[in-house]
């Protein structure tokens, strides 16, 4: 029997359902996709993209009607998406999906709807009254963040030895990475106390603690985070933990960004989602790109294997 994927489409003025109606034939293959949209949107959706609806395009009732307006920020489809994904954690949470997979949701539209969250990550981390943990890549390269939507003046403050320590811990435990390179904070992982440092000396400490915890080497650094992503580097370990979230994810995207995904760890379900936004500019104009939803599929069908 084929896993059920409980799928949120996200912002429905993005590329969300354009691409779940484009992969839909793809994926029913490997598992059995569950739509969180209502039939008036998804009629609406598919008549904008003159994409016939597939016949076995399940669906989960939710939401109301309204006009789709292709590639704006808007109240009501932030208030959609974030219906949609409520909806689609819930079936998952009860155990009638196996995993959760979420398409892109834009953050000023969740705003405009008063939705008290920055994205998905904070949401599931309320959810579920624990730090989700946000991990992206792809088997080439994942990063994890230790901070990820924060802003860059508050990122500092956070970096501290409990906080840091316990992060790594919490990390292994989702993963099982035999090597893991932690990316420093300041220019080139401060040069021993030359530029900055005080960051340093507390992941230091962190990752000397943790390692000691798990009782072997896993977690090396800091690393100088502008040498850890060339290729020798990479050779070494590809799979790293950066600071904060342009460090992390600038380089992975520039290196596989059609290839990567955003995972979130450290929770009781299996929750994958696409490594890109909702591509307001090229909403309903069929350019949307299907990999990285399909490589989310992918992984939540291969975790569900491993747990089974």
């Amino acid at each position: 029997m084929k896993p059920k994927i409980a799928i949120s489409v996200g912002d429905i003025n993005g590329i969300g359902i354009e691409i779940a109606l484009k992969a839909h034939k793809e994926i029913s293959k490997i598992c059995q996709p569950i739509y969180f949209i209502n039939s008036k949107l998804l009629n609406q959706a598919a008549k904008i993209l003159n994409i016939n609806i597939p016949k076995n395009f399940e669906i989960y009732e939710c939401g109301d009607d309204f006009e789709i307006k292709p590639g704006k920020v808007s109240k009501k489809s932030g208030k959609f998406s974030f219906i949609s994904f409520e909806n689609a954690l819930n079936f998952t949470t009860k155990g009638k999906a196996s995993a959760l997979v979420t398409l892109p949701i834009n953050k000023e539209s969740w705003k405009k709807a008063k939705i008290p969250y920055k994205g998905h990550t904070d949401a599931l981390s309320d959810y579920f009254k624990t730090s989700a943990i946000m991990m992206l890549g792809c088997g080439k390269l994942y990063v994890a963040l230790f901070s990820d939507h924060t802003p860059l003046k508050d990122v500092s403050k956070k970096i501290k030895f409990n906080k840091v320590k316990n992060f790594l811990l919490d990390f292994y435990a989702s993963t099982k990475f035999s090597k893991v390179g932690v990316l420093g904070f300041n220019p080139h992982a401060s040069d021993n106390g030359t530029i900055g440092g005080k960051e340093e000396l507390e992941i230091k400490m962190a990752i000397k603690a943790a390692n000691a915890t798990i009782g072997k080497e896993i977690f090396i650094g800091p690393l100088v985070p502008d040498a850890a992503f060339t290729p020798n580097s990479l050779k070494s370990t590809n799979r790293l933990i950066a600071m904060y979230h342009d460090v992390g994810l600038a380089p992975l995207k520039a290196l596989y960004f059609d290839r990567s995904i955003n995972i979130s760890l450290n929770l009781p379900i299996i929750r994958a989602s696409v490594d890109h936004g909702t591509a307001f500019d090229i909403a309903y104009q069929s350019k949307a790109r299907v990999e990285s939803y399909i490589e989310s599929v992918k992984y939540c069908i291969n975790s569900v294997k491993i747990q089974a």
